[in-house]
């Protein structure tokens, strides 16, 4: 038995390739969903026709039946998130022979639409997958997503504007090749409360680019702080080199003040998240501005207090605490309740907070690494340079025993 499967393009026998036209004209038997079969007239595509969408079912139904030319039929290109990608290793195991026949995918019909080349775009998917839409917008070059389920078009819009990216332009393509297509551009904001068919796709422009990376330690005046204490730049250098941030991580900051150091987080980790946990209203519209300021898309704002707001949070890789309103024994334990393995970074400038702190990662039954900070910067006093010292800082590192140390 040698099975052949088919990408029917968008759905409509129009994106159809003369050559898997002509195979399924032949095919005594097309599997495939029943939404599929339905675009593949009688008339034209005489054989036996059965619905079917998990692989194991398409599997048991080829090997019950043993057609002699069976079609397995797919929405889009058999290569770009297609159903095909499962089903075939099955097809191996079994030693059936196999041909695959591509089929034209949404991106190169949203493309023609739109009259543009599309090698530059970044793709992804957001049909039954997690997709974290700000982070793919970051990357550089446009970015278009497959929608389908809870994470639809509006609902990537609401991520974007969440994140401070309302003014994005954003395209959506509805239904295409189908009689009910419809193109609509606009902005994330725009978007956010609109309804949209559910074979929709998605095509977003690139998010306003930040600095360029470079290594940690901004210059302290180049924050918006206002009356709000800020974490100095070489502390904050320091906080990072203890939390050995990298791209991918998922990282909280807890206590985020100004979020200095939330946005220091943001950018190496670049292709994460950050979440930036603060209870005073000024410091969050501050964090909202520098979020702004640096481009740092991928930064969260969790407005309140912790430990409460950091429940149903993403679980991290990594985590600084910076001010705890005396609950640093809560905050510890939700940590590790989310990930145990998390590297944890404490900032303390009184000595009862470092002493509280050792003992916490202690309890907890993780090894505290306890290192002091103190920095003087010079200042000019006529002709001479003098130096002032800054308060000194402890940070107190946690990490969980028989893990190796960053």
């Amino acid at each position: 038995m040698k099975v052949t499967l088919v990408g029917l393009g968008c759905g409509t026998a129009a994106t159809l390739t003369a050559e898997g036209m002509a195979v399924l004209q032949e095919a005594d038997c097309i599997l495939g969903a029943a939404r599929l079969l339905k675009e593949l007239p009688e008339e034209r595509f005489p054989s036996v026709r059965i619905a079917a969408v998990k692989p194991e079912d398409i599997l048991e139904e080829l090997l019950s039946r043993r057609p002699e030319c069976p079609c397995v039929v797919f929405s889009g290109d058999t290569g770009f998130y297609s159903g095909a990608r499962l089903l075939l290793p099955l097809l191996e195991e079994r030693g059936a022979g196999c041909r695959i026949l591509p089929g034209i995918s949404s991106v190169q019909l949203l493309a023609a639409r739109l009259g543009r080349p599309w090698q530059d775009w970044r793709l992804y998917s957001a049909h039954g997958l997690p997709c974290d839409a700000v982070t793919a917008v970051m990357q550089g070059g446009p970015a278009f997503f497959l929608t389908g389920g809870a994470l639809g078009p509006a609902e990537l819009c609401r991520q974007w504007a969440e994140a401070g990216l309302g003014g994005l332009a954003v395209v959506v393509g509805e239904n295409l090749s189908c009689e009910e297509e419809c193109i609509s551009k606009g902005t994330a904001a725009e978007f956010v409360n609109r309804t949209f068919a559910p074979l929709s796709v998605v095509l977003a422009e690139s998010a306003p680019e930040p600095e360029p990376h470079r290594t940690p330690g901004l210059k302290d005046e180049r924050f918006l702080r206002g009356q709000v204490p800020m974490t100095k730049q070489e502390v904050r250098a320091a906080v990072l080199a203890k939390l050995g941030v990298c791209p991918e991580d998922t990282v909280w900051d807890v206590g985020a003040g100004t979020g200095g150091v939330s946005v220091e987080l943001a950018r190496a980790a670049y292709r994460g998240r950050v979440f930036a946990v603060e209870c005073q209203l000024d410091a969050c519209e501050l964090i909202r501005q520098n979020r702004k300021r640096f481009g740092a898309w991928n930064l969260r704002l969790i407005p309140g207090t912790a430990p409460e707001t950091l429940n149903g949070l993403p679980a991290p890789d990594a985590v600084f605490i910076g001010g705890t309103h005396g609950k640093l024994e809560s905050i510890i334990e939700a940590v590790l309740r989310a990930n145990r393995k998390a590297r944890v970074c404490i900032s303390a400038i009184a000595l009862e907070t470092l002493a509280a702190a050792v003992a916490a990662l202690t309890a907890h039954g993780l090894t505290a690494e306890v290192t002091q900070l103190s920095v003087s910067r010079a200042r000019t006093a006529g002709k001479l340079h003098l130096l002032t010292a800054n308060n000194p800082v402890f940070l107190i590192s946690g990490q969980a025993e028989g893990e190796t140390a960053l």
